[in-house]
Order: structure tokens, then C-alpha cells, then sequence
């Protein structure tokens, strides 16, 4: 039997440069989807943060629905939305648009968030994370029940609240974390766990209820062209500031606990990336997917924050031609 996994891109629309105007930045990005929906990339993954210098996108669900008028078949998800700073219902209410003006092909991804400062500006406790996602994702589920919604909970109170139009097709509900109580939180609430440079897989698939056989949607951090030295030479300084960035926000630990990278060639040999040819992505890849028969999806960054258009539509139509159809092939059986 034919095993389906989307292979897609992976979108923060930051600017660090400021080289490009935002506009014409958008604009690159979303050609750049379209046409990567034509060469065989079948998803594409929005994240969201907010006060960043650099323009981290601060609203996916708007950049979603230019890119569902720009596509046809793609599946478009968030990897991931920051749920503790939302308001559940309002965030279900977009989230059911987006599924109706894109006939379904909408992923929801939700995540606890990190960022001290976010959570100041909005009002929420960092320590209040895991009721305010929990208790978010139950609003968010009877939010597209069709019923109304009601909740009295630690952090939310909704009573009887009718909440519609209610999508034919509601979004799939895809959770991550890197930690391993947000991973077993996926396990039993998500219909699916969005991982970040492979962490996580193997605490996931352990953590699944009795019966249930889960759904991966793995965000990877391989870069993948035909030379791989001279890669790592063209996009050292971007992986440093990218991973640097999550270090000094906590995403992989209190800040003044993890140190940051002191240079290019330490972030991409110790970070979470892969530098692959084809043929090593091929083998790689194939692994990954015998290993874990949950995975759905796979997806990669488009382009390092700063890096080129040109130089990630090199890596995008490199990977279209050499890598992509021998994946599908060994799905095939």
C-alpha cells in the first residue's frame, strides 16, 4: 500500500537585513510557495512570534489565507501558533475561515510559547501555560463541534456561546513542544505533534493512548544542495543568527543557562541542522520514515532568516528534482 507523506516548506518571513522592503519580501515568498506547489511540495508551515525586530510574522492566519488563494492542493498549517497568548474562540473563528476559503486544507499548530516579553504585553503567566493550553484546546475543539461552547476553567469562562460558521471540514489540531510534558500533552490531546529538528519522536510515540496510532508533522532543519561544504559557507552566518536567536529567547532552555554559538561553523555542526546532499537526504529521510510510520509530513526552512530567495529557490528546486521522487518512490513500496 501506498504510504502518503506531504514534503513542504517552512515560513518565518523574517527580515534581519532590512535589505527588502516587507512588501517585497511577502510578495517573493508567497511566488516562491506557489511555485513550489507546481515542482511537488504538497505543505506549507506558518510560526508566529511577536516583537521581534526582525519581522518573526506576528500574524500566520493572514499570511495562510494569501496563501490559499495563491495555491490549489497544498495543505497549509501553523508550526506552530503561540495558544496561551490567543483567545481561544477567536482564534477557532479564524481558524474555521481559513478552512472554509481553502476547502479544508488547513492545519491548525499550536504550541506553549516561551518569550517572556509576549507573554507580558498580553496578559498571561508563563506559569499558567499548560491550563491555558489545555483548556484552549478544549475551547477551540467545541468552538467547530457545531455546539455551543461552554467552559468554566482556571482561565476561561465561556457559557453556552454559539460560535459560528462551523467548517465542513474542521482543521486537524497538531500540538508541539520540545519538552517531554508538552510532547505527552500531545499525545493525549492533538490529533498529531509537530516536532522541531527531530526531538521529541520517540517520547511521543510512547506517550499515545492505548489504540491510537498518532500523526507526526515533522519540522526538519536539514539543508540539503549539491554541495554541502559550500552551503555551509553561503548560510553559516544566517544558521547563527537563527539559532541564536531561540537561545537567547529560551527556547531551549532559561537563557542564562544555554550558552549561544560563538560561530557559524559551532551552530550548524551542534544546532539542530542536517548539511545533506541528495543522495545522503535520500538515505537519511528514508530512515526517518521506516522509523517512525506516524510521520505525515515533512518540511523544511525555505530560507534562513537573511538568506537570499534566490539562494533558498536553489535548495527548493534541488531537492524538488533529486530528492522528492525517490522519497515517493520508497512510500510507493
Amino acid at each position: 500500500m501506498t504510504r502518503t507523506v506531504n514534503f513542504g516548506l517552512w515560513y518565518d518571513f523574517r527580515n534581519p537585513s532590512g535589505e527588502l522592503s516587507f512588501e517585497d519580501l511577502y510578495r517573493a515568498n508567497l511566488e516562491q510557495i506557489a511555485w513550489a506547489e507546481t515542482l511537488g511540495f504538497s505543505s506549507v508551515w506558518l510560526t508566529e512570534h511577536h516583537f521581534c525586530e526582525d519581522g518573526y510574522t506576528p500574524s500566520p492566519l493572514v499570511i495562510a489565507a494569501a496563501i490559499g488563494e495563491r495555491t490549489r492542493e497544498m495543505r497549509i498549517g501553523t508550526n506552530l501558533m503561540l495558544l496561551p497568548l490567543a483567545d481561544p474562540v477567536r482564534l477557532a473563528e479564524d481558524a474555521s475561515a481559513l478552512s472554509i476559503l481553502t476547502n479544508g486544507r488547513f492545519d491548525l499548530g499550536v504550541g506553549l510559547g516561551y518569550r517572556q516579553v509576549e507573554f507580558d504585553y498580553f496578559g498571561r503567566k508563563l506559569n499558567h501555560r499548560p491550563s491555558l493550553m489545555e483548556e484552549g484546546v478544549d475551547i477551540v475543539r467545541q468552538a467547530w463541534s457545531g455546539k455551543p461552547v461552554s467552559l468554566d476553567g482556571k482561565r476561561f469562562s465561556v457559557d453556552n456561546l454559539v460560535v459560528s460558521p462551523t467548517p465542513q471540514q474542521p482543521p486537524r489540531l497538531l500540538m508541539g513542544g520540545m519538552a517531554p510534558p508538552a510532547i505527552e500533552r500531545a499525545a493525549r490531546l492533538g490529533d498529531g505533534f509537530l516536532s522541531t529538528g527531530g526531538i521529541g519522536h520517540d517520547v511521543y510515540v510512547d506517550a499515545l493512548p492505548d489504540g491510537q496510532t498518532g500523526a507526526i508533522c515533522a519540522g526538519h532543519w536539514a539543508l540539503i544542495s549539491p554541495d554541502p561544504e559550500r552551503e555551509a559557507a553561503n548560510v553559516g552566518e544566517h544558521a547563527l543568527y537563527q539559532t541564536n536567536q531561540y537561545v537567547s529567547w529560551g527556547a531551549f532552555g532559561p537563557p542564562d543557562e544555554v550558552p549561544l554559538f560563538p560561530d557559524a561553523e559551532s551552530a550548524l555542526r551542534d544546532g539542530l541542522y542536517d548539511l545533506w546532499d541528495a543522495d545522503t537526504a535520500v538515505d537519511e529521510l528514508k530512515g526517518l520514515l521506516d522509523a517512525y510510520p506516524q510521520i505525515i509530513d515533512v518540511h523544511f526552512w525555505a530560507q534562513l532568516p537573511g538568506e537570499s530567495i534566490d539562494s533558498g529557490n536553489a535548495r527548493i528546486e534541488y531537492v524538488a528534482a533529486q530528492v522528492l521522487p525517490r522519497l515517493r518512490e520508497h512510500l510507493a513500496g
